[in-house]
């Protein structure tokens, strides 16, 4: 694609990075074709190669966006399928959290659309205000048939049945490993996955340190900062993910780390792009030390190698690939070889490359869109008769759990029940599912 910045523009490195990603773009349409929204809207202007066409007419001419850009923009998932599908290389991440943030400072939103943005920013991030916030949503879930706002409907609709307490293990602490060390990790504990799912964590360190690792929780650990960076609050997210660098590296400069583990893939495709994220401040070095480390929890018990996975029921495994698990970080068998190794029975459902809708505050946002993928994703995943969905992303836990009656949970809780661990709570009483032919492996 030819592109007419001048040489003014090229000095800001943002504009720079999206000049070089425009030029690669070579107009050939692959990635409408695994677009979530294409494929829901049917609109040009709703797919990647639609959305390029936007943007760079906005940045090029430096245009104050308009609202049929803004809008356009606001509906990408930020899946990253197009990367997957794209035959030229096209790092869309990066032109469209420039577009984000561009939009952000140049375009002012509607006031109703200002504050729910405003209040996601400084709730989810935060594990006791968004607890407190999730108590009070399903005080008033009740009414929330009556709430005319398809927004406020979908935030109250979130809320979970019952909040889980606090767990002692996020907070700063190490827990040896169980026999002889063989690595020694840094664990990002979250923060919605915090309020919402604490199991999570605890499955995660119980199943490292039965792998021989030593599990450091750093002082000063937080946020990544995805959430807000994907709303284009470049300030906000930068701070959290800086406060996560200084943690992070204060422990890399001690007694050392083999890794910085990550078991929500979608900070983990936020943690592994900090080297992107600071490449031009003071921070560049460590930002480039710290995600270079970072791990999703797959890679490393891969690389360690499970063992003694005797102690799980073979239960039929119908597994969801997150998103920013297969396209945000190219992570895509390791999970599913894991849990087969672990003796469950796998299978993966039809368009399984099409995002559930979640993606971050997606849900909350764009919920009409998301409730279609949503309605999608659960008729594929139930198609394959499973008596459990494993995923490995909170947020698609969440999504997938709110319209279906199989349990979900994270791929972590299995391979830590598989090697010793307990079973996980949702699956007290997993249902007995028939075994059909036609469900493909």
């Amino acid at each position: 694609m030819q592109t007419n910045f001048t040489e003014a523009q090229l000095a800001d490195p943002a504009t720079q990075r999206s000049n070089e990603i425009l030029r690669s773009c070579v107009h050939c349409g692959f990635c409408t074709a695994t677009c979530p929204t294409y494929k829901v809207l049917g609109d040009e202007l709703d797919s990647p190669r639609g959305r390029i066409y936007l943007i760079k007419d906005m940045l090029e001419n430096n245009r104050k966006p308009d609202e049929k850009t803004v809008m356009h923009v606001d509906r990408c998932l930020s899946c990253l399928s197009c990367m997957t599908t794209c035959p030229s290389g096209v790092h869309y991440m990066h032109l469209v959290d420039h577009a984000r943030a561009y939009i952000e400072r140049n375009y002012k939103r509607r006031w109703d659309d200002r504050a729910l943005r405003w209040l996601l920013s400084k709730i989810l991030p935060y594990p006791n205000r968004f607890r407190f916030a999730l108590a009070c949503a399903m005080l008033a879930r009740p009414l929330r048939k009556i709430v005319p706002d398809l927004r406020l409907r979908a935030m109250l609709e979130m809320a979970p049945d019952r909040i889980p307490l606090a767990s002692k293990n996020d907070r700063p602490q190490c827990f040896p490993a169980e026999g002889q060390e063989i690595k020694r990790v840094a664990l990002l504990t979250g923060c919605a996955q915090r309020a919402l799912n604490t199991d999570i964590n605890d499955a995660t360190i119980r199943l490292l340190r039965r792998h021989g690792c030593e599990v450091v929780i750093p002082q000063g650990i937080g946020c990544c900062g995805a959430l807000t960076h994907h709303m284009g609050k470049t300030d906000d997210s930068h701070a959290m993910a800086a406060a996560n660098i200084r943690a992070i590296v204060a422990e890399l400069d001690g007694k050392g780390l083999d890794a910085v583990v990550i078991n929500t893939s979608g900070c983990g495709t936020t943690v592994k792009d900090y080297g992107h994220m600071f490449r031009n401040g003071p921070l560049a070095a460590d930002a480039g030390r710290v995600a270079a480390r970072a791990k999703d929890i797959s890679e490393v018990i891969a690389d360690v190698g499970l063992r003694d996975p005797s102690h799980a029921e073979p239960l039929r495994v119908a597994y969801h690939a997150a998103c920013s698990l297969q396209h945000g970080q190219q992570i895509r068998s390791t999970p599913k070889d894991l849990l087969k190794a672990a003796g469950f029975q796998v299978f993966e459902p039809r368009e399984s490359h099409i995002c559930c809708g979640s993606a971050g505050t997606y849900n909350l946002m764009q919920p009409a869109i998301s409730v279609d993928l949503k309605t999608r994703k659960v008729a594929t995943l139930e198609a394959t008769l499973p008596q459990v969905i494993s995923a490995g992303n909170i947020g698609c836990m969440m999504q997938i759990g709110s319209a279906t009656a199989i349990p979900v949970v994270h791929t972590v809780e299995l391979l830590d029940w598989a090697t010793g661990g307990p079973m996980p709570p949702s699956l007290a009483a997993p249902p007995e599912v028939p075994v059909r032919e036609e469900a493909h492996a």
